[in-house]
């Protein structure tokens, strides 16, 4: 019998490591401050990573940290340097993509499982055996396999190493991520995890004989996007991924906010545990927050153009968050942290950890900490409301 796979989850600070886990993440992935490739992504110090192993591990999670850069030669020592800091820290499992990391760092017998990368898209079983045999415990299959390809590597690997599929995110618009446009186009270069992402820029036309026209082609007011993929959005898959045997099931995102933090990992933790959901009912769910449009991707077994953007870089999200709830009580009353805009009287939809959402009303006046009253509060200040809501409910408001 399969056993139910891992909710592998992103963090790109200490406050989004803590969120994951607060919506049912069974482990978190974070980079550490050299040697990840998502360089704006916050990523921890040698001090966060202590404090989120030590949270982790005290509430019976994982923690990866991602070492999955491509390095120069004279890197080598500051990556093995922090790998093994990060060891003693307590790190659960280093995620590699270089053969040279990979064979570095097995020489230096971590405690940490090494993990390959989405970045070495990994297509075979012959592939995924090979890495085992160099000391691999789990391998990231591409984003490029369908699902019976996916059954078909199972048949051969099971039992033998540990497979992991991404199942909800952005996705590159090169293979596996192994893009140079950034680095041809800003100077930043995509494998180091500086990637600006022209991908998503609008472009026009220019016809070879008339240099310096350009033809702008329009879908819409915003115009068109040619290489801008929709966003995965895997969830009918889920249970064929676990009754295949993958191990872990893993969603993109270390650079997004807490909002889509705690949204995705709630509606996969449900979708994990049994809960079912139509196309519809999962897509408005995941609708609530920002998005460039969902697809299946190579899963179903081909791509059509569907699989791509339809012109919009950044599909309106139904939903703005505007508050938390916060764990201190004061006065008997819960503490909002205001992230965006809170007007009195305003209807809200609050998310709570265990994945149940229901709909509140703003007082009138909103009373903020320190007894003033008011009719508007924006970001980053505090107000009191009377329901008792639990720490790291979401507040939004549907648009």
């Amino acid at each position: 019998m399969n056993t139910k796979p891992e909710l592998l989850a992103p963090a790109g600070s200490l406050e989004k490591l803590k969120w994951a886990v607060a919506y049912g993440a069974d482990a978190v992935y974070f980079g550490s401050e050299f040697g990840s490739l998502r360089s704006y992504a916050g990523n921890f110090t040698f001090e966060d990573a202590a404090v989120g192993l030590d949270y982790l591990h005290a509430r019976g999670k994982k923690g990866y940290v991602a070492l999955n850069i491509y390095p120069f030669s004279d890197e080598y020592e500051k990556l093995t340097q922090t790998a093994q800091t990060l060891d003693e820290l307590g790190a659960d499992a280093f995620i590699v993509a270089d053969l040279g990391v990979l064979t570095e760092l097995k020489k230096l017998n971590l405690n940490a499982d090494l993990h390959i990368s989405t970045q070495a898209n990994t297509t075979s079983y012959q592939a995924i055996m090979a890495y085992k045999a160099l000391g691999a415990k789990r391998v990231n299959l591409a984003r490029e396999l369908s699902i019976n390809q996916i059954k078909e590597i199972q048949t051969k690997t099971s039992g033998k190493i540990e497979t992991e599929v991404f199942i909800h995110g952005a996705v590159c618009f090169s293979y596996s991520g192994r893009c140079a446009i950034s680095d041809y186009m800003t100077g930043y270069h995509a494998n180091r995890g500086e990637c600006k992402h022209p991908c998503r820029w609008q472009y026009a036309l220019m016809e070879e004989k008339r240099p310096g026209e350009f033809y702008p082609v329009f879908e819409d007011e915003r115009g068109l996007y040619f290489f801008n993929n929709k966003d995965l959005a895997l969830f009918p898959f889920v249970p064929a991924l676990a009754a295949a045997g993958v191990n872990s099931i893993k969603i993109e995102g270390r650079m997004k906010a807490i909002h889509y933090i705690a949204s995705t990992v709630s509606f996969y933790r449900q979708v994990l545990d049994g809960k079912q959901f139509t196309e519809q009912e999962g897509l408005d769910l995941l609708g609530q927050i920002p998005n460039r449009g969902y697809s299946y991707g190579f899963m179903k077994g081909e791509i059509t153009p569907d699989d791509y953007s339809t012109g919009e870089s950044l599909s309106k999200a139904q939903s703005l968050f505007v508050g938390n709830a916060l764990a201190e009580k004061k006065d008997g009353k819960t503490q909002i942290e205001v992230r965006n805009k809170i007007k009195a009287g305003d209807k809200l939809e609050v998310l709570k950890p265990d994945g149940s959402i229901t709909e509140i009303k703003m007082p009138t006046p909103l009373q903020t900490i320190g007894g003033k009253t008011e009719q508007e509060v924006n970001n980053s200040r505090f107000i009191l409301i009377n329901q008792d809501l639990p720490e790291y409910s979401i507040l939004r408001k549907i648009l």
